[in-house]
């Protein structure tokens, strides 16, 4: 069996269940906002290198991460409450991209996968009001963050980076619990990593996966979510 060709014309995915064994769904398409939007809806993701096709991606099993079972370490808590950094919702989207774009990642020989043409897509998501970026600040230096999508109460995260250590998971805890203060009952994280097993993700199957999106889509629809943050 081949891979399954996306047309531009045409916004519709193959079931997710039609998946390689490695996750690859589709190949081809674009970056539209209406694209990626029915895409994340559907718990599909593109990534790819820069001069490859677009690359569709919808792994089994699905790491992710429910706020409420949220874990931060007594060591990572204990720094937090001694930090002076600060804790930033959207201040600086782009710069923030663009820290995870420079980002050296084992196993990465190629360049980062965060391509001009993935930024203007999803800084054009951002615009809309689906796409945010949560920021950890040292005085008026970005230190640290990570940014994804949100749709309804289901956040997407795509990348994360730190150029202090702990940064980004102060960046990261801060976004959780910011998140769990919104009702966001679902963070997919993507990929399995211990890093953020460490915080509490665990893995469940692409079918029950997809069950939390139908859900999540059924209640919220595809309105942007306004977040408002806790003190």
């Amino acid at each position: 069996m081949g891979y399954y060709w996306l047309s531009e014309d045409e916004l519709g995915f193959p079931d997710p269940e039609l998946a390689f064994y490695d996750g690859l769904l589709a190949v081809g398409g674009d970056l539209s906002p209406q694209r990626l939007l029915l895409a994340y809806s559907q718990g599909i993701f593109p990534w790819y290198n820069e001069l490859e096709p677009i690359m569709w991606w919808t792994p089994d099993p699905r790491l992710v991460l429910y706020p409420g079972q949220l874990v931060v370490s007594k060591t990572l808590r204990l720094f937090m409450k001694k930090s002076s950094w600060q804790f930033r919702v959207n201040s600086n989207f782009i710069k923030v991209m663009r820290s995870c774009q420079s980002v050296k990642r084992q196993n990465q020989e190629e360049g980062s996968w965060i391509s001009e043409e993935i930024i203007e897509a999803y800084s054009l998501l951002h615009k809309m009001g689906y796409c945010h970026s949560f920021e950890c600040w040292e005085g008026d230096k970005l230190i640290g963050g990570l940014y994804g999508v949100l749709i309804g109460k289901v956040f997407y995260g795509e990348s994360m980076f730190a150029s202090k250590s702990n940064s980004s998971k102060f960046a990261f805890t801060m976004a959780v619990r910011l998140l769990k203060n919104n009702g966001i009952v679902m963070i997919d994280c993507q990929q399995d990593t211990p890093h953020l097993r460490n915080f509490g993700a665990i893995t469940i199957d692409r079918t029950e996966f997809n069950k939390v999106l139908k859900f999540n889509i059924l209640t919220n629809g595809f309105e942007p979510t306004v977040l408002c943050e806790i003190d």
